[in-house]
């Protein structure tokens, strides 16, 4: 009895899940996960950072071992192996005489290179199946070919609201095929491969916890929607700096596949059903259709989402700025921040950016590294469309310059936010002196790294 072989990527559920439900209906079903050892390799040259960070692989095992779980309860098991993931499916397809290999549809180039490598390994009776796993909709739905994908997010929006339906869920499988005969299962600890990522816990500044796997995941969207009534604010609080509630905070089990967007999307509807759509209720889709959007310009992209891989050797400034060492109170509480909790806001991301590109003149391809290391909710497509959009180098590529002083001053008037992360600002009135504190107590705090004239209307401790 020949098995097939589930090869998990970012989508680590059961419950609507297209891939697992057409693997289920094999004799035998071998599910797999690997760490790809690309992600373990240094993020840049003359650091000793990965690219996949403590953060992550915290949240990333946390939800390996819940799937697990939910596997043995269903009659199947995992194996989670560490390495080239090309190598590894060959040798297990090899080994169990797989008949056919189930993957998610390739986001990035890596993950499409991967896919075309299996193909050109595999014996000729072992056969790649694909579907779509991690978007809202498929590719047959959209209302164009990828080729001719809208050059801005408003277009594509405007015509996928117009044509697309949301499908319904599919349900999570009652049981299993069996594990195949003598085939190795179960995981490594998480403390040999990486230590640190054993004992990381968040900053308790960042006021939240991810905690990772699918249960996790629904249990937040539930509380979210229905305790937190983020339906009827998500729009006016979305802009927030502090605090556990101000945004959905979904993204990281997005992210790891733990929930489908299209979970998301349905439970926003449950939600409207009962209470009224409200411009709230909309917004949150709204977003997921953003995140859509550079998904789908990540698979058009292909390698050119990421431009030059080889990374330049960063700076003093690059390193002033991802350590919070910039003398800039709203950019150095964020990203401390970040480094701590593996989180920061949107509006926080958006004014860190622009300010390593427009005002530091970094390369914006450190800065997505960065991210990518820190980020508990690292998403290829998200991550890297961001920064290019930021950047003015991606899509739609108009200069998006963001004057991070009026900014600060903006969505943060009181100071709170950077008194928060900078404990040293506490001592100085709320307001705006608290966001360039060298202009009132020299002698305690130095002047940032560079001070754009664009800052100098917003220089002044006046509301």
């Amino acid at each position: 009895m020949r098995p097939d072989i589930l090869w998990f990527r970012d989508d680590l559920r059961l419950t609507d899940n297209p891939v697992l439900h057409a693997a289920a209906a094999a004799p035998s079903l071998l599910c797999v996960y690997v760490l790809e050892e690309r992600l373990l390799a240094p993020l840049a040259p003359g650091m000793s950072e990965r690219r996949i960070g403590p953060a992550r692989l915290h949240f990333l095992w946390q939800s390996l071992c819940e799937l697990r779980g939910e596997l043995l309860k269903r009659g199947s098991d995992l194996l989670v192996r560490v390495g080239d993931p090309v190598a590894v499916l060959t040798d297990l397809a090899s080994e169990s005489e797989a008949r056919r290999l189930w993957v998610q549809c390739p986001v990035a180039s890596d993950e499409a290179s991967d896919i075309a490598r299996l193909e050109q390994r595999l014996q000729a009776d072992t056969h790649i199946r694909t579907g779509e796993n991690v978007t809202l909709f498929k590719a047959s739905a959209l209302p164009f070919p990828l080729s001719e994908l809208p050059e801005t997010y408003s277009a594509f929006r405007r015509q996928v609201e117009k044509h697309c339906a949301f499908e319904d869920l599919v349900s999570s499988p009652i049981t299993l095929p069996p594990w195949p005969e003598k085939m190795a299962r179960g995981m490594p600890p998480l403390e040999k491969v990486c230590p640190r990522a054993t004992v990381w816990r968040p900053d308790p500044r960042g006021q939240f916890c991810f905690e990772g796997g699918e249960a996790a995941g629904m249990a937040r969207l539930n509380a979210y929607l229905w305790d937190k009534e983020g339906g009827s604010h998500y729009k006016q609080t979305r802009n927030g700096l502090l605090g556990a509630d101000f945004s959905t905070r979904l993204s990281a089990w997005l992210a790891r596949g733990c929930l489908s967007p299209r979970q998301v999307q349905a439970q926003v509807r449950r939600w409207e059903a009962e209470y009224g759509v409200s411009e709230s209720s909309y917004w949150i889709v709204f977003e997921l259709l953003w995140r859509e959007y550079f998904h789908w310009a990540a698979r058009q992209e292909g390698a050119g989402l990421f431009a030059e891989r080889n990374l330049p050797t960063p700076g003093g400034a690059f390193h002033a700025w991802r350590r919070g060492e910039t003398g800039l109170p709203f950019v150095d509480a964020a990203m401390i921040e970040l480094a701590t909790t593996g989180w920061i806001s949107n509006r926080a991301r958006q004014n860190v950016a622009s300010f390593l590109v427009k005002d530091l003149g970094e390369d914006w391809r450190l800065g997505a590294a960065w991210f990518e290391h820190c980020l508990i909710d690292y998403d290829v497509a998200s991550n890297w469309g961001n920064w290019r959009y930021v950047a003015g180098v991606g899509r739609d590529p108009r200069n998006r310059y963001f004057n991070v002083l009026k900014q600060a001053r903006q969505y943060d008037e009181e100071g709170h936010y950077v008194a928060h992360w900078l404990p040293a600002l506490a001592s100085l009135p709320p307001g705006a002196v608290r966001h360039h504190p060298w202009h009132s107590e020299p002698a305690r705090f130095s002047p940032p790294l560079v001070m754009p004239d664009a800052w100098q209307p917003y220089l002044t401790d006046a509301d």
